[in-house]
């Protein structure tokens, strides 16, 4: 297939433009300390994702959809015995969670900024209209884009459904989000491209993990930052040549050096 263009950028909010997921899991974790007052062997964690999963098809996904679902969690585990006030507990740590501020990833403004103008840029999220709505309201880039879409699930159909009605042809377009399921195998499946912007934090916890599993690993990049944060030496090549073995601490300067030719006097190692 003959790759157009591109002309659309679409960009996921939560955990892709703002944190979201960090603040479900001190939620959750409060729960688990709550309810292991009343029941101190439970298992607060797979009651709760088996609860959101029953509920998942009748309240969709979100703060409120999880909020509800922690109380039916807290009523079950407990056989009903859990006081009113800790359910009130409860309830108030979902209206906070509605109520915080919009935490913007690292870079995020930047990135729109230098991405505008260059593309179209529309937003589309998963979730509750009004949560998601709140959300981009609060994060200050409703005027970045030039369209929103919420949807309550993210599939083949629901992006088709989206292209079609602003017609974008697939060939233009990319998704950029931070789930494989959501953001990127459905835009795939239906001819568009996707960024996966967890892709590279996912592949270096690979790398760690195999090197201290004993393997010895060989990186090539032109990222100096994640080769120097991975490596534990650093061959330097230039033209095809290696042209030093440096230390992954060593002087950023030197190795921009090195890279582009320069330093020939101090080469060490040279092979």
């Amino acid at each position: 297939m003959i790759q157009l263009p591109i002309k659309t950028v679409a960009l996921d909010g939560d955990d892709t433009l703002w944190h979201n997921e960090t603040r479900f899991h001190l939620t959750q974790a409060a729960l688990r300390e709550l309810l292991r007052r009343h029941v101190p062997d439970a298992d607060v964690d797979r009651h709760l994702s088996d609860v959101e999963m029953r509920n998942l098809s009748i309240y969709g996904y979100g703060i409120k959809a999880f909020t509800l679902s922690m109380l039916e969690t807290a009523i079950q585990v407990t056989e009903g015995r859990i006081p009113t006030a800790d359910l009130d507990v409860i309830l108030g740590w979902g209206k906070k969670m509605l109520g915080e501020p919009t935490e913007l990833l690292d870079g995020v403004v930047e990135a729109l900024r230098d991405l505008n103008g260059r593309y179209e840029l529309l937003l589309i999220t998963k979730g509750d209209l009004f949560d998601q709505e709140s959300k981009l309201a609060r994060s200050g880039l409703a005027e970045m884009f030039s369209g929103v879409e919420i949807l309550s699930e993210k599939n083949e159909g629901a992006y088709r459904s989206v292209l079609r009605r602003r017609l974008i042809d697939p060939g233009e377009f990319v998704m950029v989000g931070n789930s494989l399921r959501s953001d990127i195998a459905p835009v795939v499946a239906i001819g568009a491209r996707g960024v996966d912007i967890g892709a590279i934090e996912f592949i270096h916890r690979r790398l760690v993990k195999e090197r201290d599993d004993g393997a010895a690993i060989l990186l090539a990049s032109a990222e100096l930052d994640g080769v120097r944060s991975l490596s534990d030496r650093i061959a330097v090549m230039y033209e095809g040549r290696i042209v030093s073995f440096e230390s992954p601490d060593a002087d950023e300067a030197r190795l921009g050096l090195l890279m582009t030719g320069g330093g020939a006097a101090e080469r060490t190692g040279a092979a």
